[in-house]
């Protein structure tokens, strides 16, 4: 017996990738967004448009043809109540946002089940870290009150792995993946609420796409883990690749951020898992840097963090602050992310100005 759960994603770009997956294995979504986003979803469906091994091409998946329903609102016509499980699934600045910020805390009061899928882990994730001083950790975040509500037992984290991204001569409600990776989630504190992941995850590795020729396979998966490091795997890349986009006058390309001098960046990824493990994480979580080096090879553009930076946004996520300061509490320090951290204060400190 297939049960049909309800999920509420909050969040469209990213959130439409995991959304039409899930709406594909016949699952109900709701994404909650901007009232333009949401009139388009709601009129032409979610289109997410991804490379296929053994495929010239993009294939086009659109979410009002699949088997499964999916919709969008705004942030007051939902309540997480209503809902199996509950997506995370925009930046985190941007949670503190007006409306944003109370459906997060009505999320946190319904006591669902929360998956985030950011790059910066939610504060009462970090609460499930043995020997972590989460509470040491909330000057990273740009708002840490918003986590305030939550319980850190209802709260996993999901690694984003997948590259996506809108390209900006389509439409609002068009997702573009350049990277087809698996999301990575962490199980829940309780048994009950992993196995809702465990479900879908099962239901997106069996289901299969028409194409019009017949029936394929997608990529994207849903991957759940027992250790809750798994989802960490992502901090060496970000500090290795993304952050180091950012440099004193522009922005550079993930690639180029890599492999423009490939000891330093793989000095920094190593040092990144070794914190990871020292924090509990088995080499096994982890990804290591050839593999990660050679992905890196295809980004061809700045990370959305460092074009954010250079398109003028006021708060990013600061996943480059959360590992110096978590390091610090284990007495680890690196002049590679230090020097990060460094540009990325002040390129936001100009734009603070600017926007003043």
């Amino acid at each position: 017996m297939h049960t049909t759960y309800k999920i509420l994603i909050m969040g469209a770009s990213y959130g439409s990738l995991l959304g039409t997956k899930l709406a594909l294995a016949g699952h109900a979504v709701k994404l909650v967004c901007l009232p333009a986003e949401a009139a388009l979803i709601n009129k032409e469906g979610a289109i997410v448009r991804m490379p296929v091994k053994g495929r010239d091409g993009l294939v086009e998946i659109n979410s009002s043809k699949l088997p499964g329903k999916l919709t969008a609102d705004g942030t007051a016509g939902v309540d997480p109540a209503d809902y199996d499980l509950v997506a995370l699934a925009m930046q985190e600045p941007q949670y503190r946002s007006p409306g944003v910020r109370e459906l997060l805390d009505a999320v946190a009061k319904s006591k669902v089940p929360c998956m985030s899928i950011m790059n910066m882990p939610p504060l009462p994730y970090l609460k499930r870290i043995p020997g972590l001083n989460a509470d040491a950790c909330r000057a990273c975040y740009t708002d840490p009150t918003v986590w305030d509500s939550f319980d850190p037992k209802l709260m996993t984290l999901c690694s984003p792995d997948p590259q996506a991204f809108r390209p900006p001569e389509a439409k609002v409600n068009v997702l573009q993946v350049r990277l087809p990776t698996n999301f990575k989630s962490a199980r829940f504190d309780a048994d009950a609420h992993t196995a809702i992941l465990r479900e879908l995850a099962a239901d997106i590795e069996a289901v299969r796409f028409d194409t019009g020729s017949g029936r394929i396979e997608l990529p994207v998966k849903l991957k759940v883990h027992d250790s809750i490091f798994v989802p960490l795997a992502k901090w060496s890349m970000l500090l290795a690749g993304n952050y180091r986009c950012v440099q004193k006058d522009a922005a550079r390309s993930i690639k180029e951020a890599v492999h423009s001098d490939l000891e330093a960046s793989r000095s920094v990824y190593n040092w990144v898992v070794k914190l990871c493990v020292s924090l509990g994480a088995a080499e096994k979580d982890l990804v290591p840097f050839e593999k990660y080096a050679a992905a890196a090879q295809s980004l061809l553009t700045p990370s959305s963090a460092a074009r954010a930076l250079f398109a003028g946004a006021p708060n990013i996520e600061r996943v480059d602050r959360l590992v110096q300061t978590v390091a610090k509490q284990k007495g680890m320090q690196n002049p590679v992310v230090d020097e990060t951290v460094t540009l990325v204060d002040a390129r936001l400190e100009m734009n603070r100005k600017a926007a003043k």
